[in-house]
């Protein structure tokens, strides 16, 4: 049989760029070019394993011994070791060479140095990793979005707080809205390809409603196109919730600045009527404008009440309170208001419901801020002719529960969750977007709890639940 080396001229046989050699049945090489007798050295009377991997024994999945056995070529990834002891990859690819009768005599095993290529797969999977797992444990919410606004992939804090939302909105899982946001920093970013920062009040799985400062910035393709972009948003909750009291009861004062103006305006027509009425000697317009002064006293008061809730936490004053009384009067005191406002309004008292332990000025002030709520929400609701509103006191052995229903304007989920949140309002200029907020903090120092369901246009069922008896001051503050 004429020796593969005559196959070839020398010249060809030296000149291939890899380890090329030549094997017969008992995998012992009978030739080699110069490129593997350079890094191998003599391969005389010597078994590739012996030469490639400094073993024994023939590999226990060996390409050659695959190719003898089924005819076939084969390929693998071997790593092996030349002279001086360095450690190369290397891929390896086999060929038959047959006799007349089609045996396989020989293999000829080609072997080309990877190493290069092995390493940059090996760091480029380590960059992977490292942009995995910084993209999976940073410490602010993030999530790809397309340009149809669908979540594409999210990170561990983002899946954690808002759920796995793979395929949805990011409006619907953010705010569980079902309309896109305006404005949106994200299609702004697709449509200039500019990165832009928003601050937003977005909610979480749990209902939470968490302020995030939000960052965008456009992923592109290799061609420069905008495929996709990056919202990253960071939890600022605690920062809005320590910031300097101070700024905070200034930005109060501005936006409830205008009431104040027109409750003094009405004290002032007040007491004009109790002056003109004395000089006249006239009882009538004496006692309509003490009743219109005395009337604007108490808002300012309620008013100042809140701004000093807000901008103190202080104790409550804690006293035995008769609930039927205190409601009984505050009902009275919103009813001709009320009615003013064509508005029915009724109430429906438990008359045994007892006493209980609570801050009475405070509670007061949070039936107040609930009732006033839901005379707004009905005098701006232009979609019905006839409004309601009922305020119901009951209770058990453990618990007294105030309930403000209305038919107003009502809520959609977005502003339901948001209805707490100070200074937000659902009235756009007709609130300051306190009162609410107050009443849900004046609950939370009692140990309770203000629940609301609502629909747009359906009216709001607000429902209060205070402890009978003095909670424990710790418990309030966990």
């Amino acid at each position: 049989m004429e020796h593969p080396r005559r196959r070839f001229s020398d010249k060809v046989f030296d000149a291939i760029p890899g380890f090329l050699t030549v094997q017969d049945r008992d995998f012992k090489i009978i030739e080699a070019n110069d490129t593997f007798k350079k890094h191998f050295g003599d391969f005389t009377g010597k078994y590739c394993y012996q030469i490639y991997k400094h073993r024994p024994e023939k590999c226990e999945d060996c390409p050659v011994d695959r190719t003898f056995h089924d005819g076939k070529k084969h390929r693998s990834n071997e790593v092996v070791t030349t002279l001086d002891g360095r450690r190369v990859n290397v891929l390896v690819n086999t060929t038959p060479m047959f006799d007349d009768d089609g045996h396989v005599t020989e293999v000829i095993e080609m072997s080309t140095d990877v190493t290069e290529m092995k390493q940059l797969q090996k760091q480029f999977k380590d960059s992977q990793a490292r942009y995995q797992q910084l993209f999976e444990e940073s410490p602010c919410f993030i999530s790809i979005q397309d340009k149809s606004l669908t979540v594409v992939d999210a990170n561990r804090l983002h899946r954690e707080t808002f759920g796995v939302g793979y395929g949805d909105k990011c409006y619907r899982l953010y705010k569980h809205r079902e309309k896109e946001c305006e404005p949106c920093p994200v299609r702004k970013t697709f449509q200039d390809g500019t990165a832009r920062n928003h601050e937003e009040v977005v909610t979480s799985l749990t209902g939470e409603p968490i302020n995030v400062l939000v960052h965008t910035a456009p992923l592109r393709n290799s061609e420069g196109e905008i495929e996709t972009v990056i919202e990253m948003s960071t939890n600022i909750t605690q920062l809005r919730q320590l910031q300097d009291k101070l700024s905070s009861v200034g930005l109060l004062i501005g936006s409830i600045s205008h009431g104040i103006k027109n409750l003094l305006n009405g004290l002032d027509g007040g007491i004009y009527l109790v002056n003109t009425g004395l000089k006249k000697d006239n009882r009538e317009r004496i006692d309509k404008g003490w009743e219109i002064a005395l009337r604007n006293v108490r808002r300012i008061r309620s008013m100042v009440m809140d701004i000093l809730y807000y901008a103190k936490d202080r104790e409550p004053n804690w006293e035995e309170i008769s609930t039927f009384d205190m409601v009984e009067d505050v009902c009275k005191l919103m009813k001709e208001r009320a009615e003013s406002q064509e508005i029915d309004f009724s109430y429906e008292l438990d008359g045994g419901v007892g006493d209980f332990e609570a801050d009475k000025q405070a509670i007061r002030s949070m039936l107040l801020n609930l009732i006033e709520n839901s005379i707004d929400a009905c005098r701006i609701d232009t979609n019905k002719s006839d409004h309601k509103l009922v305020v119901r006191l009951k209770g058990n052995s453990e618990k007294i529960i105030f309930e403000i229903e209305d038919n107003g304007i009502g809520m959609d989920r977005e502003t339901r969750e948001k209805a707490f949140s100070l200074f937000f309002s659902s009235k756009g200029a007709g609130g300051t977007g306190l009162g609410l907020f107050i009443a849900n903090k004046i609950a939370q120092a009692h140990g309770g709890s203000i629940k609301v369901t609502s629909e747009e246009d359906m009216g709001c069922h607000f429902i209060v639940e205070l402890l009978r008896k003095r909670p424990d001051i710790e418990e309030i503050k966990e």
